[in-house]
């Protein structure tokens, strides 16, 4: 019988995987990170930990109920930063905004408050596709991995028992 223990360690290894795979592809591939996929990598990250602390803790009914909102917060934040990436991957040309400041620099010199702005607008680098798989952009791939990982962690909150 699965266990909440065991569904939120699941999901940790998913992360994990999705994490293992982004490398592969910015050292290996050479595909490097736009500023919006280093947003949905920290998403990744944030639910990874997530569901880590509550595999570990393996709280009871309400403890497990609170990690699970907290992942779903998680988990919505990178749908949703993922969703606005491929928003952006399928602008006509004409209408793709330009390239803007490296994330670097704008951490270096503008309030974070503004970063996440000005990120969360995008710039033309974002809208650049440069990988398909069974013709599905990276982006694509983390909304539907972020959602499907969103759904399971609630299923395991708040239906699964905890032995």
């Amino acid at each position: 019988m699965l266990t909440r223990r065991t569904a939120f360690s699941l999901t940790f290894a998913a992360c994990a995987g999705m994490m293992a795979f982004a490398l592969y592809a910015e050292h290996v591939l050479e595909l490097y990170p736009c500023p919006l996929c280093i947003f949905q990598r920290v998403a990744v990250i944030a639910l990874g930990l997530v569901a880590l602390l509550a595999a570990v803790h393996n709280p009871q009914r309400n403890g497990a109920r609170a990690y699970g909102l907290v992942a779903t917060l998680m988990g919505s934040a990178g749908v949703a930063i993922a969703a606005r990436h491929v928003w952006l991957q399928n602008l006509p040309p004409d209408q793709v905004p330009a390239c803007g400041a490296g994330l670097n620099y704008m951490l270096d010199t503008l309030p974070f408050t503004k970063v996440i702005s000005q990120v969360l607008t995008a710039s033309g680098e974002c809208a650049e596709v440069s990988w398909r798989f069974l013709s599905l952009t990276m982006p694509t791939w983390v909304a539907i991995a972020m959602a499907a990982l969103t759904l399971w962690v609630l299923i395991a909150s708040f239906a699964l028992p905890k032995q």
